[in-house]
């Protein structure tokens, strides 16, 4: 069911079991999950079916600290969500990302990768990848030319990406929402506020607003907010008339650790002689998997350094490769139409394939986790948007340790390199002064935006607890890698989706056992 919140009389009351904020790959993978239950689900989407300038206007906001995008560019406010300009990379954490590491402050999941494993299967199967497995063996059973570098696994080893289509959750999955019978979804209802009771024990219901000047009130048993990591951080912190502090900031910590993965060209690996190495390219939308070369955990705790991977593309081509932070711009549309250019181009034969030749030089590409750092942070500004609401900024602040553990990755990747015979790694100059805590204009990040509403077992640690819950609230959820307590190598879009589904299984186990006291539907 459709409703389009413009064409509501004002001040209109809408009611349901389940209330999810946002419609982007967790509010969409969430509400898919509950189609055919006995349970009515408000669905908001604070814009429409396409993007628009005006309401990616209310996503825009300061940065400081080191260079980042454009916020209001980088999330897309409509139904989808950023899966709207999503490159579909995908690949599962690994079990030392959920691990308390004692050389990464701040770290520890209050759940393990294992957790997830039941989850990450339903996961792909969302975003039309499979078969599921992400074993380097698996593949080669299917193409023996996939053949890796003679590294030693137990130093270096082979991490597999799978690859989305990608798919755009506001095409594929529009239908099927808009035509669920329990699934009402409400575009144009944009949240601008939780209100809770006296003892900011509960959510009693909270306020949409849209550009037309309307307002409407939403009830329900449970709320989820799956707005992003800047826009959870930010609806929480302006939802500050009964905390003021705002709601699960009593230990401030509602906007802090923010993380991206770093992204940065940072050595060249030169072979004795040209090669094909199929196995690590990335023919863009055409390609199904690849690896990438990865620390073993062993060695990520022997030299304390983060996790990591390392991408390989031929040297002759990416050397005319513009970094990301330059590409993109403060216009979401330009960055839409980036990837779906780059998509056509591919699929029409027009940019050279990568997977069968022969390259003698190939550059190495990092992403590598970012260490949860409480001053890297979404705080509230004293300009408001159209909405009325304080607009998000960002202070994007990293740490020498990210560093360290880049140089490590290419110093051991090099070793390997040197002692198999497989070729030579070059540093860039950036990467060489092992003093120079600096970083080169072009570093960028993945938008891949994570933490602000940490996983914690402790209120005095996080946001949420290991079920999503915001501490000290009985029906405030967060869905999304807002709740990642840690960044991991590997992109986030997997694992959200994967913790998402885990949460929608546990509301489902609490719902049930509750008496049947639905709210009156209107």
């Amino acid at each position: 069911m459709y409703i389009d919140a413009r064409h509501l009389e004002n001040h209109s009351l809408i009611e349901g079991d389940v209330c999810i904020i946002g419609s982007g790959a967790a509010g969409i993978s969430m509400a898919l999950d509950w189609i055919n239950t006995p349970y009515k689900i408000i669905l908001l989407e604070g814009g429409g079916f396409e993007v628009d300038e005006k309401m990616q206007d209310s996503f825009k906001g300061k940065t400081t600290g080191q260079r980042y995008f454009p916020l209001q560019s980088s999330r897309l406010h409509c139904f989808g969500g950023t899966t709207g300009h999503w490159a579909g990379y995908c690949s599962t954490f690994d079990s030392i990302d959920f691990k308390k590491r004692e050389w990464v402050p701040n770290s520890g999941w209050p759940i393990q990768r294992e957790d997830l494993d039941t989850y990450y299967p339903r996961a792909n199967k969302l975003v039309d990848i499979g078969p599921y497995p992400y074993d380097l063996k698996f593949w080669q059973k299917k193409d023996s030319s996939l053949v890796p570098l003679p590294f030693n696994e137990n130093v270096i080893w082979n991490k597999i990406w799978q690859f989305s289509p990608p798919t755009r959750f506001g095409t594929k999955y529009k239908d099927t929402i808009v035509h669920a019978h329990n699934i009402h979804l409400y575009t144009y209802a944009n949240a601008v506020n939780i209100d809770v009771n006296e003892n900011v024990s509960a959510v009693k219901e909270i306020f949409v607003r849209n550009l037309e000047g309307k307002e409407h009130i939403v009830r329900a048993k449970y709320f989820v907010m799956a707005c992003c990591a800047i826009q959870n951080a930010r609806l929480l912190l302006v939802s500050n008339n009964v905390a003021p502090k705002g709601l699960g900031n009593d230990n401030d910590l509602v906007g802090r650790h923010f993380m991206d993965h770093l992204e940065v060209k940072s050595a060249d690996l030169v072979l004795p002689k040209a090669a094909p190495l199929k196995l690590y390219m990335n023919d863009f939308f055409v390609t199904k998997m690849r690896a990438e070369l990865a620390v073993h955990e062993k060695k990520q705790e022997e030299f304390k350094i983060l996790n990591g991977t390392a991408s390989l593309t031929p040297k002759l081509i990416a050397k005319d490769n513009i970094a990301m932070i330059d590409k993109f711009t403060d216009d979401a549309q330009k960055t839409i139409k980036m990837w779906e250019d780059m998509k056509k181009e591919f699929k029409d034969g027009k940019t050279l394939s990568t997977s069968t030749m022969a390259f003698g030089e190939y550059e190495l590409f990092t992403r590598i986790e970012q260490s949860p750092n409480p001053s890297s942070r979404v705080y509230l500004d004293t300009e408001k948007d159209a909405f009325g609401m304080p607009r998000a900024n960002l202070n994007w602040v990293l740490t020498p340790l990210e560093k360290n553990s880049i140089r490590k990755l290419y110093e051991l990747i090099g070793q390997q390199s040197g002692a198999t015979g497989a070729g030579r790694v070059r540093m860039m100059d950036w990467l060489v002064d092992e003093r120079d805590n600096s970083w080169p204009s072009f570093l960028g990040g993945g938008w891949h935006h994570m933490g602000t509403t940490k996983m914690s077992d402790d209120p005095k640690d996080g946001v949420v607890d290991k079920n999503c819950k915001v501490h000290g609230i009985k029906n405030l959820y967060v869905a999304g890698s807002s709740c990642f307590a840690t960044s991991g190598a590997a992109n986030p879009t997997l694992t959200l989706i994967a913790l998402t589904l885990r949460l929608s299984d546990h509301l489902k186990t609490i719902i049930a056992k509750e008496p049947n006291k639905r709210p009156k539907t209107s």
